[in-house]
């Protein structure tokens, strides 16, 4: 079983992602990351040097590689990998997509609260500009994340809700 999660940066997808790869028993991959170690470089320098088409198209390499791969895993996806490339459609096909739909004003408070790694399309933006940016953001890509399988909303998605509502098999505990 391949299980994708998509949404706006700061939705909790690599939170979440972890917390229901070990409850199914699942390898966890982190997308970004995984480029991150393919390409050893951050993400941040792939934008800042190749700028945001050549990494869009080493994101669709990527996750075409993993779901190629054969392995089950759950994979938490770049905000943009379900915007590009057909990636989409490929995660439809492949395996089970899960919408996280977190409100743009907990992203903000998220990201002001405990910011995490640097976001090429987010840096250098103060509250107001972040607020900004994740609204404009959530406009552009929310046709995209709608066509998800799953929809999982609010403002703390839980484990529990996450796994009723895309009804994924668990693993039995012996």
């Amino acid at each position: 079983m391949q299980v994708f999660l998509i949404g706006l940066p700061g939705s909790g997808k690599t939170t979440v992602g972890k917390a229901l790869a070990a409850r199914l028993q699942l390898p966890f991959v982190d997308l970004d990351h995984a480029i991150e170690t393919g390409e050893q470089h951050l993400i941040t320098h792939i934008f800042k040097e190749k700028g945001e088409a050549y990494f869009r198209e080493l994101e669709a390499r990527y996750l075409t590689r993993w779901i190629s791969s054969g392995t089950d895993f759950v994979m938490a996806t770049g905000g943009g990998t379900p915007c590009f490339h057909e990636n989409l459609n490929r995660m439809n096909a492949a395996g089970i997509t899960i919408f996280l739909d977190v409100p743009a004003r907990e992203i903000v408070t998220r990201m002001s609260q405990a910011p995490g790694p640097e976001r090429p399309l987010l840096a250098g933006l103060g509250r107001d500009g972040l607020k900004d940016r994740i609204e404009f953001l959530r406009t552009q890509r929310l046709p995209f994340y709608r066509q998800a399988q799953f929809t999982v909303s609010g403002e703390n998605i839980t484990l529990a809700e996450l796994i009723k509502t895309a009804n994924l098999p668990l693993p039995s505990t012996k």
